[in-house]
């Protein structure tokens, strides 16, 4: 790495670290002054909501625009370079455009790597200790109190041929009505229980059935028996039978990866979601580097609205790219958009943006 690479490579992190302090203070700043009644009602001191909320509210923030802070702070010192004429210096000695871009490529591949661990590992407990204190202290007039959360009509698969259905269920008792299973060979059901009553046993960690009729399908014999009680596994917990989709958020990514292998031999509904989740962690972690080099293409050239032209084109190109990242997951969970594609979908276009500029700029 030559002089110059480090130069710039130091102007661009210094001032994107200078932007995400700065963004990051008026972000806390202003949700602060939102839930300033909230928190008052705790009756938490300054350090304990910073211990029990904000610790997790500032991690979730700036992964949220992280690539919008990288857009932003190179547009902005680039300019200031393109403004000072030492773009113009550094193109006439003879150094390509490419060969300009490496230390642009060197911070943003730093960059990408910092936001892609942090999406597998850390913003997901960052989002937990979020989540938890805002259900518990701040959203707690605004949701459906989980005390009096009753499911219906439950069905789910338990494996490639297991069902299983609960026609309702109370989640604070944990105790349901009218529960089935039925086992299925060949498109024939071979074995098929019905009870009238099933319940969690929190000692044991199974499901205790009450009121069972259990039938055996044989070819051609059949075998019907009736059952006091009976214990089961179903592979299920509880708080497995209730939707949460806020989970995958505070998973970190073995742990996603081993639930949507779980939910896929369950055939649940929610895969998509999951499914979306995963691969948009790793595709947001590459927009950096996008955002990086269309960020430098775009400033790099000296126009007569100096600074000031280059960032509101960097802000409208951020507001572009969250309103991509929106549609395409929207269009994921609730749509037939193909998980992976939706996920990679801002990447994919914003890719064709930084290429089309890269051919049009002068080289």
């Amino acid at each position: 790495m030559k002089k110059l690479d480090r130069y710039i490579l130091q102007m661009f992190l210094k001032t994107f670290f200078f932007s995400l302090m700065l963004f990051t203070l008026i972000a806390v700043a202003v949700d602060a002054s939102e839930k300033a009644e909230d928190f008052i009602k705790t009756g938490f001191t300054t350090a304990q909501i910073f211990r029990l909320y904000y610790i997790g509210f500032i991690p979730h923030i700036i992964s949220l625009l992280f690539p919008v802070f990288v857009l932003i702070s190179v547009v902005f010192f680039t300019s200031r370079l393109a403004f000072r004429s030492e773009v113009v210096a550094i193109l006439s000695t003879g150094v390509s455009l490419r060969r300009f871009l490496i230390p642009y490529w060197i911070g943003g591949l730093i960059l990408s790597l910092i936001l892609g661990i942090s999406n597998h590992f850390l913003i997901p407990v960052a989002n937990k200790i979020r989540t938890d204190f805002e259900n518990r202290y701040i959203n707690m007039g605004n949701v459906k109190s989980q005390n009096t959360q009753y499911l219906t009509n439950l069905h789910f698969r338990i494996d490639s041929s297991t069902y299983a259905g609960i026609r309702s269920f109370d989640t604070i008792t944990k105790t349901g009505q009218g529960f089935f299973l039925a086992k299925m060979k060949a498109q024939r059901m071979e074995y098929n229980i019905r009870s009238e009553q099933i319940s969690w046993d929190t000692l044991k960690k199974e499901w205790k059935l009450i009121n069972v009729i259990e039938r055996r399908i044989g070819n051609p014999e059949e075998s019907v028996v009736h059952i006091d009680s009976m214990t089961i596994r179903l592979g299920y917990l509880p708080s497995d039978l209730s939707p949460d989709e806020t989970k995958k958020d505070y998973l970190n990514t073995p742990a996603l990866i081993r639930l949507i292998g779980k939910e896929k031999r369950r055939g649940s509904e929610g895969l998509t979601a999951l499914l979306f989740e995963r691969y948009r962690r790793d595709a947001y972690a590459v927009s950096v580097i996008l955002m990086t080099l269309i960020a430098a293409i775009l400033a790099a050239r000296k126009v007569r609205g100096g600074s000031g032209l280059h960032l509101a084109l960097a802000f409208i190109i951020g507001v572009l790219f969250i309103l991509t990242d929106k549609f395409s997951m929207a269009f994921s969970t609730k749509g037939n958009f193909h998980p992976v594609l939706a996920a990679w979908m801002p990447c994919i276009i914003f890719g064709i943006i930084a290429y089309m500029l890269y051919r049009k700029a002068p080289q």
